[in-house]
């Protein structure tokens, strides 16, 4: 009963530093905008100058959504991958997803040296990078089910997975050598992952996706507990592996895809949000670990893109730089302080 008071506890701790953290990531930018005049933006009540509601309505709030959506996404994908595959350097993109898409839009990007001017008409439309990195994804997903129906062994999925990332990156390579420098250029400012540059109507495709993906989840914590204990273990308890497994799959792979579809490959965040909770709550039951890595995914992304902005600069760093260079630092000094992990 205590235990579940310290959760309590807890959550409320960390929604109440979710709220402060979106405050913090809308009222920093390259134009210093009154907090007064932000909260007027919201509620819709005249401000001083008008173009500070468009900047906080049209830019500032969606990218702050799209954070959230993001770090919460990536962050339960990893711990869906590390439980699945029992390993704690397991990561959202470890099935060839982010791969996938890569390679979907390297396609798009680059593949005018190969294919022509066709290529040329499809990089007009504004969802063509989102509709090649998702149809990238998605083409990967089908494989790597196709393969978990198939092979029995877990670890070999593991591997397959790896395998396919490999041979995308293969086909990038190519792609790269012939691209000109202005393609290769536009294919690395992807591969910098963006969270500034969506509609509110992107966002709530995005959204749509990820709630699927959340529900998917929470559908499987009894299976991920189980999990924990060992597969034959999880077979003498009646759990239908192969059905939990796919489900696992499906929803990492929506959550993961869509993200990096939206967003770009955003690094470190699955990896290391998953033992950030662990460090933090000390359990493994993920009726516990599913909404704390959700709240934490949230709260990282919101700090790194805060800083990512450079408030009153008008430039702003990769957000893929700012993730790793916060990040990693932070996971090797709770590993060090904390030696025995929770897994």
């Amino acid at each position: 009963m205590h235990t579940q008071k310290t959760y309590k506890l807890s959550f409320i701790i960390l929604s109440s530093v979710l709220l402060l953290c979106f405050f913090m990531n809308i009222s920093l930018g390259s134009v210093s905008i009154p907090f007064k005049d932000i909260f007027n933006s919201i509620i819709g009540t005249p401000i001083e100058k008008e173009y500070w509601k468009d900047i906080v309505l049209d830019f500032r709030l969606p990218k702050a959504f799209t954070a959230i959506l993001v770090g919460s996404g990536l962050g339960i994908s990893g711990l869906l991958m590390q439980t699945l595959f029992r390993n704690p350097l397991a990561g959202p993109f470890v099935l060839g997803i982010s791969s996938g898409a890569s390679l979907g839009v390297a396609l798009v990007v680059m593949g005018s040296s190969f294919f022509g001017g066709s290529m040329a008409i499809l990089l007009a439309s504004k969802w063509s990078l989102v509709i090649a990195s998702s149809l990238g994804s998605f083409l990967v997903l089908l494989a790597v089910i196709l393969v978990s129906s198939k092979v029995r062994d877990t670890m070999a999925i593991l591997i397959i997975g790896l395998m396919f990332a490999s041979i995308t990156a293969a086909v990038v390579s190519v792609l790269s050598y012939f691209a000109s420098a202005e393609q290769l250029q536009q294919y690395i400012f992807w591969g910098f992952g963006s969270l500034g540059s969506l509609s509110w109507n992107e966002v709530l495709v995005l959204f749509s996706v990820c709630f699927i993906g959340i529900v998917l989840s929470i559908a499987s914590i009894k299976a991920l507990n189980t999990l924990l204990l060992g597969e034959n273990y999880a077979k003498s308890l009646g759990l239908n592996i192969k059905q939990s497994r796919l489900l696992i799959i499906v929803a990492t792979s929506l959550l993961a895809g869509t993200i990096t579809a939206f967003a770009g490959p955003i690094a470190f965040i699955g990896l290391a949000i998953p033992h950030i909770t662990r460090q933090v709550f000390n359990t493994s039951n993920h009726k516990v670990l599913i909404p704390a890595v959700i709240l934490f995914g949230a709260i990282v992304l919101l700090i790194c893109d805060s800083i990512a902005q450079l408030p009153t600069s008008d430039y702003m760093l990769p957000i893929n730089a700012i993730t790793s260079i916060i990040g990693a630092p932070v996971v090797i000094w709770l590993l060090v302080r904390k030696r025995k992990m929770v897994f």
